[in-house]
């Protein structure tokens, strides 16, 4: 089948740009001596997965239990569960455990190290678990010197609970104000140093804590030395998207995933374009809002995938998407031509679609079924 012929919109994944950046990072992280524990947040794909792990068994990370059952199902057994874990989903962990899988999970404070506690003895069950640390004050996690960490720690070795290690995200990567090499570079140190130093008092306290957790797909890329940390977790960097773009980790010729869609009409006011795709299709993410004036909630691209200069899609209706030109007039396409748009945020657009549509130049080559919820 060629693009053209797809119903729209369509979720396209373009395979050799997939591949091109899975293989960046991976050769990045090799020359750095540091294990990569892919995040399939974005992807929710086994697809995709295969391209990235290790082996069929993982490592891997998750942002949902829903996609930790959805690779458990397909083999996977090594699952981090990259989000603190809430009191009413333990017992639903636990029965992926039971199955064989060796689900990691997080916690951030000695009130829910005790909750986990609770519930582990009263089943006499054994958790895997990790400790959050916050690198960079972005959103949640204990600071590596916070009297609380050996509390946690303490708690769970009570309880006869497994205390992997530690693990954070370096979120400010996404909202530095200078961001380029040196900025996230020096974040990703940042980031390494929180993590290691939080597993060094671990381990001071009696604690093994053989896990030392870090990553973002901005630090994972200009992180220079991981002296000390086991694993990185990325996500975003096997697409790729206009966030990425905007702050310079990518070019936008490696943005692997779009959204086809069809132009319906054109506003008789302004003679923006209109076509089948609104926020339904490409959410209403705009990414960094200093670029929005300029890439809109994404960038345009003919139907073969060659951008044209100066077209954003300005504006979301629930199914109707507006193609604006930054200087002049839109181009004339004509109702029934076809356009992809580049997404702002990879993650959000992608959870709009089960399947991807993979291709090869026009070619749709593969259809690749993803999960979805919680």
């Amino acid at each position: 089948m060629r693009i053209k012929h797809l119903p729209t919109p369509a979720l396209l994944l373009d395979e050799v740009r997939l591949r091109r950046n899975i293989t960046r990072l991976d050769e990045h992280l090799h020359a750095l001596n540091v294990a990569l524990r892919p995040h399939c947040k974005t992807c929710k794909s086994m697809d995709v997965a295969r391209l990235c792990m290790a082996s069929p068994q993982g490592p891997i990370t998750v942002s949902s239990l829903a996609e930790a059952e959805y690779f458990a199902e397909r083999g996977v057994v090594d699952i981090c569960y990259a989000v603190g874990i809430a009191p009413a989903k333990l017992a639903r962990a636990m029965l992926l455990r039971e199955r064989g899988v060796r689900l990691s999970l997080l916690l951030d404070s000695a009130e829910n190290a005790r909750m986990l506690a609770a519930f582990a003895g009263e089943r006499g069950h054994t958790f895997d678990l990790l400790l959050e640390i916050d690198c960079d004050g972005h959103r949640s996690g204990l600071r590596p010197d916070d009297p609380e960490l050996l509390e946690c720690a303490a708690i769970l070795a009570g309880a006869g609970q497994n205390l992997l290690g530690v693990l954070t995200h370096a979120g400010s990567a996404y909202d530095l104000a200078k961001p380029g090499p040196e900025a996230f570079a020096a974040l990703a140190g940042q980031e390494r140093d929180a993590a290691v130093g939080a597993a060094r008092r671990l381990r001071a306290a009696g604690h093994r804590c053989p896990t030392v957790s870090v990553g973002s797909t901005p630090t994972a890329f200009f992180g220079r030395d991981f002296t000390g940390v086991s694993e990185v977790r990325a996500g975003v960097y096997m697409f790729q998207d206009m966030v990425m773009a905007g702050l310079g980790v990518c070019r936008v010729e490696d943005i692997a995933l779009s959204v086809l869609c069809t132009v319906i009409g054109r506003r008789k006011d302004s003679g923006h374009l209109v076509v089948d795709a609104g926020w339904m299709a490409l959410s209403r993410d705009a990414g960094l809002p200093d670029r929005f004036a300029r890439d809109g909630y994404g960038l345009v691209c003919d139907v073969d995938g060659r951008l044209l200069p100066g077209l954003r899609v300005a504006e979301t209706n629930q199914e109707h998407g507006v193609i604006a030109a930054r200087e002049g007039l839109c181009p004339s396409l004509p109702a029934g031509a076809q356009v992809r748009i580049l997404p702002a945020h990879a993650c959000a657009t992608a959870a709009a679609f089960d399947v991807y549509h993979v291709c090869r130049g026009d070619e749709v080559t593969g259809l690749w079924s993803r999960c979805r919820g919680w």
